[in-house]
C-alpha cells in the first residue's frame, strides 16, 4: 500500500469515540471553531460522551452552503465519518471551497449512541430516517407492519427454520407491497423495526437546529446525507427523491452528479420509499433557499443479510439479559452489515465521495 492509500484508509476508525477524536484534530488543524451538541442519553460503551459536533468550513459570508451528515443510522457512521475526515484534511478540496465561494457544513454523528453501540438505531429505538413526521398524525400509522412484527422479531434469537420460512413466504407473496410495509416506516410498534418514534428525537431537534443556525439566511442549500449498507458492495448510489423535490430540483440533480443519479421513484433504486427521512427538514428550517437534497448510499452486504441483522439487533434491545456470547454476536453482525472493513473498500468509498463532494461543490458555486 502507497503511503498515499495508508493516509486515506486512516480516515477511518474503529469506534466511534476514535472517528470524533480524528474529526476534532481534523477540525483543529484548520484552527476550525466545533459547535458540540451533547445528547443527554447519557456516555457510550467506552465511557465516551456522546456528541453531535459540527463545523463549518469555507468562507463565512458565503451564498452557499453544501451540508454533510453522517451517522443518521449510528453504525453507519464509520462510512460517514471516514467521508468527513478525509474532506478536512484535504487541503485542495478546501482550497476548492474558497475559490468558488461555497460554505461546507459537516455535521459528524448524527446518531452518536447508535455509532458508539453499533446500533442503527437512536437512544429510544428510533430510525431517524423514519422521524422527521407531522407528528403526531403521520406516526400513528403502520402500513400493514404489524403483520409482520411477530416474525421480524420473534421471541428467540437466532429465529428458527420455520420463523424463517414463513417471513420468506409473506415476503415473497405480498410482493413490493409487503416489503414496503416492512420497511417504509411505523409508529405502532416500538419494539419493532423501521420505528418512527412518536414525536422529533433528540437528533431531530438538534439537527434542525443546526440548519436554521448555519443555511437560513444562504440563497442555495446541497445536502448529502451519507449512509452504508444498501446496494452492491463498494458502489455509492447518488439517490434523489424526484417525487419530493419536483422537476427543477431533479433536473439540477442530474446536472450536478451525473446521468447515473438514481430518482427514489425508479425500481432500479436499493431504497424503498419510506416517511418522514431527515431530508424534508431542509424546506422547512431553509425556506427560502433553493434546495438540492441527495442521499448517498454506499453498498456492503445483501439485504436479506443487512434485514437479519437489523432483527437482531431489535431483538437485543427487547431482552437486555441476552448471553454476552449472543449479545456480542449480534453487534457483530450489524457492524459487518454496514461496514466493510477491507482496504479495497474503504478507497471504493473516499474515492466515489471526493468526486461527489466535488460535483457538489461547483453545482453550488457561483462559477457554475
Amino acid at each position: 500500500m502507497t503511503a498515499a492509500a495508508a493516509s486515506l484508509v486512516e480516515c477511518f476508525s474503529r469506534t466511534y469515540r476514535e472517528a470524533r477524536e480524528k474529526f476534532l484534530a481534523a477540525a483543529a488543524r484548520r484552527n476550525l471553531t466545533v459547535a458540540s451538541e451533547i445528547n443527554p442519553v447519557g456516555l457510550g460503551v467506552e465511557g465516551e460522551p456522546l456528541a453531535m459536533d459540527a463545523v463549518e468550513v469555507g468562507p463565512a459570508s458565503a451564498e452557499a452552503v453544501f451540508v454533510l451528515t453522517s451517522g443518521t443510522h449510528g453504525v453507519e457512521g464509520f462510512c460517514g465519518s471516514a467521508c468527513q475526515i478525509a474532506l478536512l484534511r484535504d487541503d485542495t478540496l478546501v482550497r476548492r471551497l474558497e475559490d468558488c465561494g461555497v460554505a461546507v457544513l459537516l455535521v459528524h454523528a448524527l446518531n452518536p449512541w447508535g455509532f458508539s453501540h453499533s446500533a442503527r438505531t437512536n437512544e429510544d429505538g428510533i430510525d431517524l430516517n423514519r422521524n422527521f413526521l407531522d407528528f403526531p398524525v403521520e406516526a400513528s400509522t403502520s402500513g400493514g407492519y404489524g403483520e409482520l412484527h411477530p416474525l421480524l422479531v420473534p421471541d428467540h434469537w437466532p429465529p428458527s427454520d420455520t420463523n424463517e420460512a414463513e417471513l420468506q413466504r409473506r415476503l415473497e407473496a405480498g410482493g413490493l407491497a409487503t416489503r414496503q410495509a416492512m420497511v417504509g416506516g411505523q409508529g405502532s410498534h416500538s419494539d419493532g423495526l423501521f420505528y418512527s418514534g412518536t414525536g422529533p428525537s433528540w437528533s431531530n431537534r438538534t439537527i434542525r437546529a443546526l440548519l436554521r443556525r448555519h443555511g437560513a439566511l444562504r440563497k442555495r442549500v446541497a445536502w448529502i446525507d451519507l449512509h452504508s449498507g444498501l446496494g452492491p458492495s463498494g458502489h455509492g448510489e447518488k439517490i434523489f427523491g424526484s417525487t419530493m423535490w419536483g422537476p427543477q430540483a431533479t433536473a439540477r440533480a442530474l446536472a450536478w452528479y451525473g446521468r447515473d443519479v438514481v430518482l427514489s421513484s425508479s425500481p432500479r433504486s436499493v431504497t424503498p420509499h419510506t416517511q418522514g427521512y431527515i431530508g424534508t427538514a431542509g424546506p422547512t428550517e431553509c425556506p427560502g433557499a433553493e434546495y438540492t437534497f441527495m442521499t448517498l448510499e454506499f453498498g456492503t452486504v445483501p439485504f436479506d443479510e443487512a434485514t437479519r441483522a437489523l432483527r437482531g439487533e431489535i431483538w437485543l434491545r427487547n431482552h437486555p439479559d441476552a448471553a454476552s456470547g449472543l449479545r456480542q454476536d449480534i453487534r457483530k453482525a450489524v457492524r459487518r452489515s454496514f461496514y466493510v472493513e477491507t482496504d479495497f473498500w474503504k478507497g471504493q468509498v473516499l474515492g466515489q465521495f471526493r468526486s461527489i463532494a466535488l460535483q457538489a461543490v461547483h453545482g453550488l458555486s457561483t462559477l457554475a
